[in-house]
């Protein structure tokens, strides 16, 4: 019988586990993500530390193949099969080097998440604020969160003061390849030369 009963309470703890991952929220995953990279930057490791760290953070909670299709816009659809692999591979390269040196340079990053909407199934968009301090303002940051998978969330974008990091960047990358002949080449060529920097 207390075999039974262990059973039965162990089964009841996974199934609870499961319908938590499946039914976890964008703002509590966004929260959870803000003070994992908090903790990392305000914490007494090397500067090498916190890059390696804060690289890993961004691979488990951003949809990097995701940013990298759309950053290449209608060009995804005109390159070959061996080229969408190199460019998909320096891309990551590219971002976690821009993404974990950047906010590298950050202590004690304060950021309070209090609210979220619902765009559709597959998106909802996270309200947060970077609070202010003696040496900043506060700054408004969006989050477009990945909800089609629930037991998956990942960040799409970060709009910043109403400024999409990730269209933004769409824009610079074409920008790259229509001055250059539409030569997708070139883009992998400069994001690779980046990462090796």
């Amino acid at each position: 019988m207390k075999k039974k009963i262990f059973f039965l309470f162990i089964t009841l703890i996974l199934i609870l586990k499961s319908n938590y991952a499946l039914t976890i929220e964008a703002d509590v995953f966004i929260q959870s993500t803000v003070n994992r990279a908090a903790n990392t930057l305000g914490g007494n490791l090397t500067k090498e530390e916190r890059i390696k760290e804060l690289k890993d953070i961004a691979k488990e909670t951003v949809d990097i193949e995701g940013i990298s299709l759309y950053s290449l816009g209608a060009y995804r659809n005109k390159i070959s099969d061996d080229q969408l692999i190199r460019y998909k591979k320096v891309f990551e390269n590219y971002f976690l080097k821009s993404f974990s040196s950047r906010l590298a340079e950050y202590t004690n990053p304060e950021i309070d998440v209090y609210s979220k909407k619902k765009i559709n199934e597959s998106y909802t968009i996270v309200y947060s604020k970077l609070l202010e301090t003696e040496k900043r303002p506060e700054v408004k940051i969006d989050w477009r969160v990945y909800t089609k998978n629930p037991n998956n969330l990942l960040i799409r974008d970060l709009i910043i003061e109403g400024l999409s990091l990730a269209r933004t960047q769409k824009e610079e990358f074409s920008s790259i390849i229509n001055s250059n002949d539409g030569n997708v080449e070139v883009l992998i060529k400069n994001l690779t030369e980046f990462s090796n920097q």
